[in-house]
């Protein structure tokens, strides 16, 4: 298992990327090219868990940990996601003490949770490593917790105050939105927040996690404590590319008259 989460407590800065393609070749991609982890997307991501195994078995062999983001709280998707391999996973709109209870228990095995035993699974080497997995997983598996409403912003020390929650991850978003100033990521209101989240993580020994649009914001947000930081997506990076190119050999060409 990627130590990812060892290197948190150590006090790396992990540069990250979301998946939201469904694909396991855009995920080989972003594995190979530097960051630290990458993040399958099952709540807005166009793949469904279907496509995961292909994306997790693409990262294996990269330097990047594989997370996934479920889609909802039920601790189902947690299993089936940790027994395919997973390093992590990201809580979506985790608003309370009550909402990072129960999606730490989805994370372990009894007694410290509820999740469920199979020994057949690819986490486990499909049974040959079982008894070391089993007895790691608990500790060693990654939970982010997404702050992204107003609610999670008042109950930021209890919730980060939980055993068990590794990260505090703003969706800005989500956040901006539940603040009244969407996408407004440079409003007071919105920097308030990202200050008060890293106090918090910092309060209780935990890391803080953030979205950063370049790295300019990057340096600013480690500045301000942050060090598991989300840059882009590959349909993000794709459609930037994409979109650069085809601009840029346009205005190379002459100019002509749209029947030429």
């Amino acid at each position: 298992m990627k130590n990812i989460k060892e290197r948190l407590k150590n006090d790396e800065t992990l540069i990250g990327c979301f998946l939201n393609l469904g694909s396991s070749l855009t995920a080989e991609i972003i594995g190979i090219a530097g960051f630290d982890w990458a993040l399958i997307d099952l709540e807005h991501g166009a793949g469904f868990e279907s496509h995961v195994l292909h994306q997790l078995q693409a990262l294996e062999a990269t330097p990047a940990a594989a997370l996934i983001r479920v889609e909802s709280m039920e601790r189902q998707r947690f299993h089936r996601i940790l027994d395919l391999g997973a390093h992590g996973i990201m809580v979506p709109r985790v608003d309370n003490a009550d909402d990072a209870h129960k999606a730490i228990a989805a994370m372990r095995y009894q007694p410290e949770g509820v999740r469920g035993i199979a020994q057949m699974n690819r986490a486990a080497r499909f049974g040959s490593d079982f008894a070391k997995y089993f007895a790691s997983a608990n500790t060693a598996l990654l939970t982010i917790l997404q702050i992204e409403t107003q609610e999670s912003l008042r109950n930021l020390d209890a919730i980060a105050a939980i055993d068990g929650c590794d990260v505090l991850f703003i969706g800005p978003s989500d956040l901006t939105q539940s603040l009244g100033i969407m996408g407004q990521l440079e409003h007071p209101k919105y920097l308030e927040a990202v200050k008060a989240t890293a106090e918090a993580a910092r309060r209780h020994n935990k890391a803080a996690g953030i979205l950063a649009r370049n790295a300019e914001d990057c340096r600013r947000y480690w500045d301000m404590g942050y060090r598991f930081i989300g840059c882009n997506s590959d349909s993000g990076l794709l459609n930037q590319a994409a979109r650069n190119l085809s601009s840029s050999l346009r205005s190379a060409l002459p100019n002509r008259s749209a029947g030429d």
